[in-house]
C-alpha cells in the first residue's frame, strides 16, 4: 500500500481531535486523477489557443486517464461497498459511501476536530475554532492505483473558502449629499467606465453564452431576478437560471454561509450579459465541494465564461501540507480543472481577495505576504479592484449622523487599499475582546485601528506557482515599489503540528510617533506568478448595490470584478460569435502593443497601495492592480484583430 496526498492536513488549522467520527456517517470523496501530457498542454496553454477548442471527449482521450485505470479503481472501491461516478474528463472519480468503508479503504481513521480559535492580536479580530471531521494519517491505495492519483478530497469538511465581498465599515444612508459617492452603482456603471457600452450598440449582449458561477453558498433566485427586473429594471433573458448542486449542494439559503456572495455573483454577471444564461454550481465548503465544482464546470462544457468570488490563502495550505515546505496538492488539482477549461475555450475568472497584499492575515491570521488560492493559478484571470476618483463620505461608527464626519478626495482612479481611512481612527470602532466577547469602543490611535482594517484589493506574487511564460513577456514585471504601513514580527508556527513558521503578529509604523505621514518608498524584486491580472472599481466606498432580501447599498471587493468580467467574456463571445477561451495570453500580448486597452496604474507610493504594493512609473504591470483598468470594447477588438 502507498500512500497518497489528502486534502486539508489536520496541522493547517492546527486541531485537535474531539470524537471519532460514526462509522455510520454518509461521505462523499473524491479521487482526483493525473493529467496526461499535462506539461504539454501547459505550453499550448501558456502561448494562447486560438480555437481548435477540444470537446470534453477529446480532451478525455489525450489528458484524461485511460478507461482500464479508471475501471480498475472503481473495482478496488465497489468491493468495499462504495459507490462511484467518474466525471466525463476522466480526471475525477466522485465516490459516496460511510465514514466506515472510507476507513476501511484507505487504511484512515476519521475523527471530528476543533480548530484552534486565533486570538485577538495586535488589533486584528478574533476568530473562532471550527469543528470539522478529517483523517488522522494520509489515506493508502494499492501501488498499481496510487501511482496515477493525484490527490484524495472528502474525507475532511473543513469550512476553506471565503467570500470576497466586503462592506463598508458603516451602513451607507439612503439619501448622501449631491456629489458624493453613496455606494449605489449598477453594472451599467461598470459598463460605462470601462468601455463596454460601444459593444452594446453592435448587438452583443450575451446572446447564445452561458455564464459559469462557482460558489459555496445557496442562491434564492428571486433574489437576482428582482434585482435585475424591479430595481436596475433592464430586460434579460427569461427563465435563464439553472442551479446545479454538485456534491449534494451548499445547504440552505443564509447570509452566514455566503448566499449574499452568490446573489451578487448572479446579479452582477447577469446584468452585464442580460442575455446570456447562467448555471449556479453550488458545492459544499469545503475542498471536495471546490475539486468537484470545477470538474463539473469543466466536464459539463456549458458554459463558455466562468467566475469564482470566494477564495483562502496560499499560506492556510501551506500550512497543512508537508511541513509547509511544498505547493499543496490542492492546488495542483485546481490546476488541472482550470487547464482543462483553457483547451476546450472557457474563460474563467477568479476574485484575487480583499486583504490587500496579506491574504494569510484573513484566515491563518498569519501577517506575512499572501496571495489567495485559486487566484493564484496562472490558468485563470486573476481580478484586482481600484477605488474610483472622487469624495468618498466617511460615516462615523461611534455617533452616526446623515451628514458625513470626513469626506477623503480621491484625484485619480487608484489600487483599493483602506489606508486612506486610518487616520481618522476616531471615526471607528476598535475590538480589544475576542471573537465570542468582542469590547468594541472608540480607537485610540491609528496604530490600534490599522491592523483591523488590512483592507484592498488582493496583489503580490505567489510562493506556490511559478511565472508563466505569459506574464515573462512584461518587461520587469518582478520588480515592485510598495508602501510598508505594517512590518510584519512575532515569527511563530502558524498553528500546532504545523512545519511552518510565519509572522503572527504586527509592528505599526507610527507606534511609537504617532505620526500620519506615510513611510517611506522601498523597491523589490520577487519570483512566482503575479496576481491580479486586470483591475476595476471595487471599494465598496465607489461600490455597488446589492439585492439580498432587500436592497443594500454599500457593497464592493473583488468578488464584483470577477463576476463583471465574466460577463464582459460573454458579451464579447456573444459580438464575436465564438468562443475566445482563456484570456491571460491574449490580454499580456495587447498589453504590450502601442495602442494597449489597459491603463496601467503606475503612480508610486501611498494613495495608490493595496496596503503595501504599490504602482511604479511606467511599469505595464504593478502588482497591485495588475495590467491596469481595461477599455473592454478594444479588447473586443483586439481578440478580433489577432485571430483569438
Amino acid at each position: 500500500m502507498v500512500a497518497v496526498s489528502q486534502g486539508l492536513s489536520v496541522a493547517g488549522p492546527g486541531a485537535q481531535p474531539v470524537f471519532p467520527v460514526k462509522a455510520s456517517d454518509k461521505e462523499i470523496v473524491s479521487f482526483v486523477l493525473k493529467m496526461r501530457n499535462e506539461a504539454a498542454l501547459e505550453r499550448r496553454a501558456d502561448a494562447g489557443i486560438k480555437g481548435h477548442f477540444l470537446s470534453v471527449a477529446q480532451f478525455r482521450t489525450w489528458y484524461g486517464q485511460p478507461a482500464a485505470r479508471i475501471r480498475a479503481l472503481e473495482k478496488y472501491l465497489h468491493a468495499r461497498g462504495i459507490k462511484t461516478s467518474a466525471y466525463g474528463d476522466n480526471l475525477d472519480v466522485t465516490a459516496t459511501g460511510t465514514a466506515g468503508q472510507f476507513d476501511k479503504a484507505l487504511s484512515v481513521t476519521q475523527d471530528v476536530y476543533k480548530s484552534a480559535a486565533i486570538p485577538a492580536t495586535d488589533g486584528q479580530a478574533a476568530k473562532p475554532s471550527v469543528l470539522f471531521h478529517a483523517a488522522r494519517e494520509e489515506p493508502l491505495l494499492p501501488a498499481s492505483l496510487a501511482r496515477y492519483v493525484e490527490t484524495i478530497v472528502g474525507l475532511d469538511n473543513y469550512p476553506m473558502f471565503a467570500s470576497d465581498a466586503v462592506h463598508t465599515p458603516t451602513a451607507e444612508p439612503a439619501k448622501t449629499p449631491a456629489g458624493l459617492y453613496s455606494g449605489a452603482r449598477t453594472p451599467a456603471d461598470f459598463a460605462r467606465n470601462y468601455g463596454l457600452e460601444p459593444v452594446y450598440k453592435k448587438g452583443a449582449k450575451g446572446q447564445g453564452q452561458t455564464l459559469g458561477i462557482i460558489t459555496y453558498a445557496s442562491l434564492r433566485p428571486y433574489d437576482a431576478t428582482h434585482f435585475w427586473s424591479s430595481v436596475i429594471k433592464i430586460k434579460t433573458k427569461s427563465n435563464r437560471i439553472r442551479l446545479d448542486k454538485v456534491d449534494g449542494g451548499s445547504g440552505p439559503v443564509s447570509a452566514a454561509r455566503g448566499s449574499d456572495e452568490t446573489s451578487l455573483d448572479v446579479e452582477q454577471s447577469g446584468a452585464v450579459a442580460p442575455q446570456a444564461s447562467i448555471v449556479v454550481y453550488e458545492a459544499p465548503n469545503s475542498d471536495v465541494g471546490t475539486i468537484d465544482a470545477y470538474a463539473t464546470a469543466a466536464s459539463q462544457n456549458v458554459a463558455g465564461t466562468v467566475s469564482t468570488s470566494w477564495g483562502e490563502s496560499e499560506t492556510v495550505l501551506a500550512a497543512g501540507d508537508a511541513g509547509g515546505t511544498e505547493p499543496s496538492t490542492l492546488i495542483q488539482a485546481n490546476d488541472e480543472f482550470l487547464l482543462e477549461m483553457a483547451a476546450q475555450g472557457q474563460a474563467n475568472f477568479t476574485a484575487s481577495g480583499d486583504a490587500g497584499a496579506y491574504a494569510a492575515s484573513e484566515d491563518l491570521g498569519s501577517t506575512n505576504l499572501s496571495v489567495q488560492n485559486p487566484a493564484d493559478s496562472p490558468w485563470t484571470t486573476a481580478a484586482g479592484a481600484t477605488t474610483l476618483a472622487g469624495e468618498i463620505p466617511l460615516y462615523s461608527q461611534i455617533s452616526y449622523s446623515p451628514s458625513p464626519s470626513v469626506i477623503v478626495h480621491v484625484k485619480s482612479q487608484r489600487a483599493w487599499g483602506w489606508d486612506y481611512q486610518w487616520r481618522d481612527y476616531s471615526l471607528f470602532a476598535c475590538n480589544t475582546g475576542t471573537a465570542k466577547n468582542p469590547d468594541l469602543s472608540q480607537c485610540t490611535s491609528e496604530a490600534q485601528f490599522a491592523p483591523q482594517y488590512v483592507v484592498g484589493d488582493g496583489g503580490g506574487y505567489s510562493r506556490a506557482e511559478e511565472r508563466p511564460g505569459y506574464q515573462r513577456r512584461i518587461r520587469g514585471i518582478g520588480s515592485f515599489t510598495a508602501v510598508p504601513y505594517l512590518t510584519p514580527t512575532d515569527d511563530q508556527p502558524t498553528s500546532k503540528g504545523s512545519g511552518l513558521t510565519e509572522p503572527m503578529a504586527w509592528t505599526v509604523w507610527d507606534s511609537k510617533s504617532k505620526s500620519v505621514t506615510p513611510p517611506f518608498v522601498i523597491k523589490g524584486t520577487a519570483a512566482g506568478r503575479a496576481v491580479p491580472d486586470i483591475s476595476a472599481d471595487g471599494d465598496p466606498y465607489t461600490g455597488y448595490e446589492l439585492y439580498y432580501r432587500g436592497l443594500q447599498l454599500g457593497w464592493g471587493g473583488t468578488s464584483f470584478v470577477a463576476p463583471q468580467l465574466n460577463g464582459s467574456a460573454a458579451v464579447i463571445d456573444s459580438y464575436l460569435g465564438r468562443r475566445v477561451g482563456f484570456w491571460n495570453p491574449a490580454i499580456y500580448k495587447f498589453a504590450t502593443l502601442r495602442h494597449s486597452p489597459f491603463s496601467p496604474m503606475d503612480t508610486s507610493g501611498a494613495g495608490n497601495d493595496n496596503i503595501y504594493y504599490s504602482g511604479t512609473k511606467g511599469a505595464r504591470y504593478n502588482p497591485a492592480t495588475g495590467l491596469g483598468t481595461p477599455n473592454l470594447a478594444q479588447i473586443a477588438a483586439d481578440f478580433a484583430r489577432y485571430g483569438w
